[in-house]
């Protein structure tokens, strides 16, 4: 999950340092602040896809291990209004 105060350092110089690692073939960032998950796939050296999901009727699937998970599932039980009442 992205905290607020690192959220400049996971989408910069983690994901940067992560992408030197050769097997390195996805990254998600999952917010919770608010329903918002980035997900970053490897297609080619030094290249990436983006895909953002948003919406509660969406399901992230990873391409490279067996994994899926839909945003309701994902968000069970997280309460947004007391996430954005601690800032």
């Amino acid at each position: 999950m992205l905290s607020r105060s690192i959220q400049d350092y996971d989408h910069g110089d983690k994901f940067n340092a992560y992408r030197t690692i050769a097997t390195f073939q996805e990254y998600v960032l999952i917010n919770q602040y608010k329903q918002q998950v980035e997900h970053y796939v490897k297609t080619a050296e030094k290249l990436w896809s983006f895909r953002e999901y948003d919406t509660s009727d969406q399901q992230l699937l990873l391409e490279n291990a067996p994994f899926e998970i839909s945003f309701a599932d994902l968000y069970d039980e997280v309460d947004f209004t007391l996430a954005s009442s601690e800032n």
